[in-house]
């Protein structure tokens, strides 16, 4: 049965005044310079990216690779591990906390994301909550992880697949909400 009365959002009343991300200066500076160097397709060396996010406070592992047009919104925010690949037009939205395990891999244009609103709220506040992604993860082209959400280790993520609760260990997952599909098993030949 479809409602048609009732409660309206009143955007009007949004106020997320109790979200402090950071100082305006550093916020504005890394706005600048991660437009300028990270968030590009200039071709700068991948030892550069990891020292200037770093320089703003993010926890960068060694080998970690970072292609272009990455979208990072707060590096103090970030903490990834050694030789995890971040693929082209990735976007990090972490409004909270995000961890990246060693070995994982972002694939093009994934998304992690962090912030939601409170569709319950008439004000449509804001909610923030981490996100954790164990070692050897790997998150699949265009597929998205939602505020909350333990990816374990190992776990898949397939192409465009939404993730909005926790993934096990070992396990692929796809489709939108992603559902377990099978186990991930390794060919240790290889």
């Amino acid at each position: 049965m479809e409602k048609t009365s009732g409660p309206q959002t009143d955007l009007s009343a949004y106020d997320n005044s109790w979200y402090k991300p950071g100082g305006l200066v550093r916020r504005y500076a890394w706005f600048l310079l991660g437009r300028l160097f990270i968030h590009t397709y200039l071709p700068l060396p991948v030892g550069f990216k990891r020292m200037l996010l770093r320089a703003f406070g993010a926890k960068i592992g060694k080998n970690v690779m970072i292609k272009p047009k990455v979208n990072i919104k707060y590096p103090w925010f970030l903490s990834i591990g050694e030789n995890t690949w971040i693929g082209e037009n990735v976007w990090i939205d972490n409004l909270a906390q995000v961890n990246i395990g060693p070995n994982c891999c972002l694939s093009q244009g994934a998304l992690l994301l962090t912030g939601n609103h409170n569709y319950k709220s008439t004000r449509f506040d804001l909610s923030v909550s981490p996100i954790i992604l164990e070692a050897g993860v790997w998150i699949g082209a265009r597929a998205i992880v939602g505020p909350g959400v333990i990816c374990q280790s190992h776990a898949v993520l397939a192409v465009n697949s939404v993730a909005s609760k926790n993934l096990d260990a070992y396990t692929i997952y796809g489709g939108n909400p992603a559902q377990w599909i099978r186990n991930r098993e390794f060919d240790c030949e290889n």
